[in-house]
């Protein structure tokens, strides 16, 4: 055991080395606006509940009449011991909300992306992805067997140049048993920028490829409907795997996975993430429920609203120029690792939290604080963040 800790001591020994250490912060309230860590109450601006509905009293009705009558576990895999009516419930909210035949859900969205992507693809296939997907993504890339092909963040040209090396030059559907997958997540998580999405449904229609599109971080933000940057961009019914999580605009928890109904019917029999893992627990399921109904609601609307006024109000504070497509994500890039850490602790002194995000989360000397508003947040917070930042006078370079 000693050998065992000493070689561990030493690789942690490391990591504080490249400024890279972590710990976890207990926190003693629910996920909001503010947040109590560590005995201090701090304005919270990590968050991914976009429209503040972590702890909504809608949600959590929804989880407690669950609880009720459900209980809390879920016993096993759904395809053990039957499959619990919330969970078909959120499917069948969630097909609806999408536009789409069918939904499945997982234990969270790394598991839907493990699994999805090794039951689509083997050795003999490939996977296209853009630079900057998440890290599931990568694992799930790895894990399939697949050859991995990696284009430049958003760059179309690049995209197209490894499809038409697949081809052999040849820009027609494919009809052949090797299968190409491309990836890409339609707002990205570390820096807040939007995919390019009608551009890349045209070149993988042009070659006949797949498409995956991870929704995490637009799903109830974008579209009409606020399905997603898919619906935005009218291409929502020309993606064949809609991919997101419950844990973010959503304020529950776990991932899923939306398409045709015999994508999911597959998924059911070959997604070993999904087959293997106990079932997500009916509260959730529940919850997430309630909040797909809240979104579409008149509610979900000046909630969305509310969070733009927000975003509106930090970009202007800090002299940014309005985006066309609005963002609630806004990487401050420092660089260097400690310096990030730094500014992360001086905004804790200030009374705010928005923690360093570094490698691996984000490419070696990128290291940022990703700031994210909520429609919680009052005008007042957002002013006074502004204020902070402007006092600490770092380098930012502000995406």
């Amino acid at each position: 055991m000693s050998l065992f800790n000493d070689a561990l001591r030493s690789r942690l020994d490391d990591i504080r080395a490249e400024g890279l250490w972590r710990e976890l912060r207990r926190v003693d309230s629910p996920q909001g606006p503010r947040i109590q860590l560590a005995g201090r109450e701090l304005v919270n601006f990590s968050s991914n509940d976009y429209l503040g509905l972590a702890n909504h009293p809608a949600l959590r009705e929804a989880a407690l009449q669950a609880l009720g009558k459900f209980g809390v576990g879920s016993g096993a895999s759904r395809l053990v011991c039957g499959s619990l009516a919330p969970l078909h419930q959120l499917e069948e909210a969630l097909a609806a909300f999408k536009g789409t035949q069918a939904a499945l859900t997982f234990s969270s969205g790394y598991t839907a992306a493990l699994g999805t992507v090794c039951a689509l693809l083997n050795k003999d296939d490939v996977i296209i992805t853009d630079k900057f997907v998440h890290a599931c993504l990568v694992d799930a890339a790895r894990l399939s067997g697949a050859q991995i092909r990696i284009f430049a963040h958003n760059d179309l040209d690049e995209l197209e140049t490894i499809l038409n090396s697949l081809s052999n030059g040849a820009p027609t559907p494919r009809h052949t048993a090797r299968n190409a997958l491309i990836v890409t997540e339609s707002v990205f998580s570390m820096d807040g920028d939007h995919a390019p999405l009608r551009e890349i449904v045209a070149l993988k229609e042009k070659y006949g490829a797949w498409l995956l599109v991870d929704e995490a971080h637009a799903t109830g933000l974008y579209g009409a409907s606020r399905r997603g940057l898919a619906e935005h961009f009218g291409v929502s019914d020309r993606i064949e795997v809609q991919m997101g999580t419950l844990g973010k605009a959503l304020g529950a928890s776990g991932g899923y996975i939306c398409g045709s109904r015999t994508l999911i019917d597959y998924l059911v029999n070959r997604a070993r993430s999904f087959i293997f893992s106990t079932a997500p627990t009916p509260v959730t399921a529940a919850a997430a429920t309630a909040a797909i109904n809240l979104v579409q609601s008149a509610e979900g609307a000046s909630r969305l609203s509310a969070l733009w006024s927000r975003a509106e109000e930090f970009n202007s504070g800090l002299g940014r120029t309005s985006l066309a497509i609005p963002r609630a994500i806004v990487p401050l890039v420092i660089g260097d690792e400690s310096e990030a850490v730094a500014a992360a602790d001086s905004l804790r002194e200030r009374g705010f939290f928005a923690p360093a995000i570094r490698y691996p989360s984000v490419a070696r000397h990128s290291a940022r604080l990703r700031i994210t508003l909520s429609a919680a947040h009052a005008g007042d917070d957002v002013a006074r963040f502004v204020s902070a930042l402007k006092a600490m006078s770092p380098k930012y370079i502000i995406h």
